[in-house]
């Protein structure tokens, strides 16, 4: 469809086709009538086939997520040609062409649409997917066990101390005035945010004891979230990717949120009432769950 729709109305189009505009006036980029049909397509491929790959690696439960990536931008993609081909039709040169903003605004909806429903399925197959029994340890009476576990990222480590050092050199030529403080200040800005939340994100602690479990962030053990035994629905140890879950660092995705610093084991936990899980990238997860649900079952 994306390459056809250009071809199929090639009889009302000009020999170059507005592609790109900056605003609600003329366009500012054209392709040949060629190159506006392959393009697309060409993105579209490219995507589904990374799509496809991912899928062949992927744990069964998790492969319907991939249809939030592929239905989203697939009605984008086709959206998107249909605007730009209605905005070039019977236009005799592209700089006549005109896109109206609801044309645009009309791409976003119907791409907002496809995540929605896209989100909802796999939501729904995620939910009825046939769980495995919960990991349990046998608790001793009287006796009063923890579970501790680390994980942490050097490349978000490296990468929130070289943008800390960037923003504190920027700093310095603020205070100095060495350069145009219009200039200086958002790269300040970028950089002080990014070595700040690279800095937090960049490492866990994952803590299990009668009191719960605690998820504390960063050097400084903070921001930190907490869920005690009672409330949490089930625990398990999960092999998770970052490709699975929308990246490295703090990820929502269909799979809930996850704490991503490395591939492998993950500690995965339902909240009472939720439907969706928390789920952090720590080692020896399976212990931590056994326990968790041990204490859980006591209480």
């Amino acid at each position: 469809m994306l390459a056809g729709l250009p071809w199929a109305a090639r009889g009302r189009l000009p020999g170059r086709l507005a592609t790109h505009w900056s605003g609600p006036g003329a366009p500012d980029g054209s392709m040949p009538l060629w190159a506006a049909a392959v393009f697309p397509a060409g993105i579209w491929l490219l995507i589904a086939l990374a799509a496809s790959l991912s899928r062949l690696r992927a744990r069964a439960g998790t492969r319907p997520w991939r249809g939030i990536v592929l239905a989203p931008t697939g009605t984008a993609l086709v959206s998107a040609q249909a605007s730009v081909v209605r905005a070039n039709l019977d236009r005799t040169d592209w700089h006549d062409a005109r896109q109206p903003a609801w044309a645009i605004v009309l791409v976003l909806v119907l791409t907002g649409a496809a995540l929605a429903v896209a989100w909802r399925i796999a939501v729904r197959v995620a939910s009825a997917a046939p769980a495995t029994a919960p990991p349990e340890l046998d608790l001793p009476e009287g006796e009063r066990l923890a579970w501790f576990s680390h994980a942490a990222n050097p490349w978000l480590q490296l990468l929130s101390a070289a943008t800390g050092l960037v923003a504190a050199g920027t700093l310095v030529a603020l205070a100095g005035g060495l350069a145009n403080p219009a200039a200086l200040w958002p790269v300040f800005a970028v950089c002080g945010v990014t070595a700040l939340v690279g800095g937090v994100f960049s490492s866990v602690r994952a803590k299990v004891s009668e009191t719960g479990l605690e998820v504390a962030f960063g050097p400084l053990g903070w921001p930190a979230r907490h869920w005690s035994p009672a409330a949490i629905e089930s625990a398990r140890a999960e092999q998770r990717r970052p490709s699975e879950v929308g990246g490295w660092g703090y990820r929502l995705s269909g799979l809930g949120t996850t704490v991503m610093l490395r591939a492998g084991d993950c500690l995965v936990v339902r909240p009472r009432g939720r439907r969706s899980d928390f789920a952090v990238s720590v080692d020896d997860a399976e212990r931590g769950a056994a326990l968790l649900n041990s204490l859980r079952r006591r209480g």
